[in-house]
């Protein structure tokens, strides 16, 4: 019972922390939190007609030829703007074979509009294609296909992503623009998801108070390890495009402190699934032997988890790799070899946040059984027949 009330104590600390934190570190609104300068405006249109065309004669064309036909190399498009002060008017558009320009009749596509007073045809570039319905069509199938088999756990699992989103993109990200440390920003914003998340999916409950601190003491150590590899790593977070364009944008935005902050919210989702799986794989083995004593149910739970960490180890890896598949590309046929890959500055990124998540992810599994096995409920003793015969006399 003690070891219980510690535990919820110990949650209750972590809520009125991260409350604080929230708080104290709320984006304040100011001039880096505001959105960027636009070059023109979005609007939306159809394509009417397509034809290939030459890229060195774009006009030369000839007009209505089917989109597969012609050198392949260039496009003529006629869009209809569907929205905005010129909604009926039609642009026509000559572009590249690329995975934007490429579209046949019918296409919803996006175009900017240009600020200022210019003439319709030279007022609209063709931008990008809609994809709202594609993935709004996807989304749907994907609660679907959670409420189907988790049911009311499932919609409360889609809440609990709601609500990360909410807090990643209207606290987090807006935070980190105002200035705020990215480290401690971060962890506050990673501790928040985890116990909304959490309290959302599993409810409030002692099993999930064991996840929370399991957790909470995995994403401690993973954040410890990441700080200091990054150190010893000399990263500086200024390996991708992508960071590029941040530091242009925001010169005094702390990058390594972002990839930091990167690495911590990476891990959180690991770490999530493992401590919920622990702990759910204790409480059941407890219910299927009520007999079974602390250590014999923590080494059933880690036996578990050993099988879990092989399997979630190549996840992180194959996840990560995937998603840097073209650099890998583009350093693998360099002909540095593969040391030199893997410690070249934007692959290192990556492999010390594999690292670091993994061995975050393998410190979660004993930590989080041993909560468990200790805050299960205690072992029933084996009652023999003539014992609970006599037992039920005397009753």
């Amino acid at each position: 019972m003690r070891g219980r009330q510690l535990l919820i104590g110990l949650v209750a600390v972590l809520m009125v922390v991260t409350a604080l934190g929230l708080v104290l570190l709320r984006p304040d609104g100011g001039e880096a939190s505001e959105p960027l300068p636009q070059s023109g405006e979005r609007v939306r249109g159809t394509v009417t007609a397509a034809a290939a065309v030459s890229c060195e004669e774009p006009e030369a064309g000839p007009p209505g030829e089917d989109l597969g036909s012609g050198d392949g190399g260039c496009q003529r498009i006629t869009v209809r703007i569907d929205e905005g002060s010129d909604e009926g008017a039609s642009v026509e558009q000559v572009g590249g074979a690329n995975a934007t320009e490429r579209t046949g009749v019918g296409d919803r596509v996006v175009l900017i509009r240009s600020p200022g007073d210019v003439p319709l045809v030279e007022r609209y570039q063709l931008s990008d294609v809609q994809r709202g319905r594609s993935l709004a069509g996807l989304a749907l199938l994907f609660a679907v296909a959670v409420v189907a088999l988790g049911r009311w756990r499932g919609l409360l699992a889609l809440a609990g992503l709601g609500v990360s989103l909410v807090v990643l993109v209207l606290w987090l990200v807006p935070a980190l623009l105002d200035g705020r440390p990215p480290l401690l920003t971060a962890t506050v914003g990673a501790s928040a998801v985890m116990l909304l998340v959490l309290l959302l999916g599993h409810g409030p409950s002692v099993r999930t108070a064991t996840a929370v601190v399991g957790t909470a003491a995995s994403l401690l150590l993973t954040l410890a390890l990441a700080t200091l590899f990054v150190e010893l790593a000399s990263l500086s977070g200024l390996t991708s495009d992508e960071a590029t364009f941040v530091q242009a944008l925001f010169g005094d935005l702390d990058l390594r402190g972002l990839l930091l902050a990167g690495i911590v919210i990476g891990a959180l989702g690991i770490l999530d699934d493992v401590t919920v799986t622990q702990v759910s794989t204790v409480y059941e083995l407890r219910a299927a032997d009520p007999a079974m004593p602390v250590r014999a149910l923590y080494r059933a739970g880690l036996r578990v988890g050993r099988d879990h960490v092989a399997s979630l180890v190549n996840t992180l890896l194959l996840a990560y790799a995937g998603a840097s598949l073209p650099l890998l590309v583009v350093f693998t046929t360099s002909g540095e070899g593969l040391i030199g890959t893997l410690t070249n500055g934007p692959v290192a990124e990556e492999v010390v946040r594999t690292l670091v998540g993994s061995i975050g992810l393998v410190a979660a599994v004993p930590i989080t059984t041993a909560l468990a096995a200790v805050m299960c409920p205690p072992a029933v003793p084996v009652v023999s027949g003539d014992a609970a015969a006599g037992s039920g006399t005397d009753l």
